[in-house]
């Protein structure tokens, strides 16, 4: 538990300070609006690292979207994707699913100690840590020794409450009403 949470984690030069957001719950629009940070930092030439924890593949509109940016703007993005071409399920996982996941922490505590991007966004790191694939404590330890001017959005249901309790900005996506109930697949250009 950390003391005085407020005077740790709140820095009242607040416009030189980055944060750790965390976007959660069940609802659709966890990526999506970690990745409209995304698109705002890049438009003030921040340099921006994606790192998507369980989703690999090809087939997501946003990886489209990206590679059509110019080459300026383009420049300041790093994605990577740190899972198979599926999606994994604590009865479905593998050593392959577990050996990406690690593969894109280590690339993601890399780029937090040596300070190299304004913006660090780990799509559903909340799965990998709620699935014991990412140790929660490493994963606090590197967010509360982050740069600290970094700002950090880890997206994913499930966040663990200790996650919860050291972002400064937690954002609880919860569905009122969803078409998937009715029997609606997800769709090209609305979910992926």
């Amino acid at each position: 538990m950390v003391e005085n949470i407020n005077e740790k984690l709140i820095n009242p030069n607040w416009d030189k300070h980055g944060y750790i957001q965390v976007y959660t719950g069940n609802g659709k629009g966890k990526t999506t609006a970690s990745l409209g940070l995304a698109m705002r930092a890049l438009g003030r030439n921040w340099k921006v690292l994606i790192i998507m924890f369980t989703k690999g593949g090809d087939d997501y509109g946003e990886l489209n979207s990206f590679r059509q940016l110019s080459k300026s703007i383009s420049d300041n993005l790093t994605i990577v994707q740190a899972g198979l071409d599926r999606i994994i399920y604590m009865d479905n996982e593998t050593e392959e699913d577990v050996s990406e996941i690690r593969k894109g922490w280590e690339l993601a505590k890399k780029a937090i100690k040596n300070n190299e991007y304004n913006l660090i966004i780990m799509d559903e790191a909340n799965i990998a840590i709620d699935m014991n694939i990412l140790d929660e404590d490493e994963v606090i330890e590197t967010l509360l020794n982050k740069p600290d001017e970094m700002e950090i959005v880890l997206t994913g249901r499930n966040a663990h409450p200790r996650i919860v309790e050291i972002a400064h900005l937690v954002s609880k996506i919860e569905p009122v009403k969803h078409y998937w109930d009715t029997g609606i697949a997800a769709r090209k250009g609305i979910e992926y």
